[in-house]
């Protein structure tokens, strides 16, 4: 499913990611746009999850800070066939990520906040998943689309100048983008 399926794709599957992110308590809101690569690795089947872009989010005095962002994790073949196990990329567990109708939820507790998320399979070179983040620290709504790319479809550079237009990363699901 995350590997290459459109017939000109990289092998290592390439997906665009565009994330709406929503401060309930703050009142704000940003955005994220990259690309997520995965990736085989040497260890029983897992596949690694690198994302960057750029994320872009309200600052002090109203300005927007816009700058570069990363994050590395592994994903772990289950017992279940339509589940992986997806860890923080030093080993501590974090999730499981399924699109199947009983296990497209799960939730991971972060001292002393909750995250749960939930995934949604819209085709073969589409799907989504949606993190909702309560507790004493945080009221967050993380919402991220990604679509399967072509091989030479992004460069780094074109997502961090903006030369994309909107249906080649798809378009912000909140209808905003600062």
């Amino acid at each position: 499913m995350l590997g290459p399926s459109l017939p000109d794709a990289a092998p290592e599957g390439r997906w665009s990611v565009q994330r709406t992110m929503a401060d309930r308590a703050a009142g704000t809101r940003g955005t994220f746009s990259g690309v997520v690569t995965f990736s085989g690795t040497d260890d029983d089947g897992a596949l690694r999850f690198h994302e960057e872009g750029t994320v872009r989010w309200p600052a002090a005095a109203g300005e927007t800070f816009t700058g570069p962002a990363t994050r590395d994790y592994v994903l772990r073949p289950t017992d279940s066939p339509d589940a992986m196990d997806m860890e923080f990329h030093d080993g501590r567990p974090f999730h499981r990520m399924s699109f199947s109708a009983d296990a497209s939820q799960d939730r991971h507790w972060c001292n002393p906040d909750t995250y749960r998320v939930t995934y949604s399979l819209t085709g073969p070179d589409q799907f989504s998943y949606t993190w909702d983040v309560t507790g004493p620290r945080k009221d967050l709504l993380l919402e991220s689309v990604l679509r399967r790319l072509p091989a030479a479809a992004v460069s780094p550079e074109q997502l961090d100048t903006g030369q994309l237009g909107s249906g080649q990363l798809g378009t912000d699901p909140l209808g905003s983008n600062p």
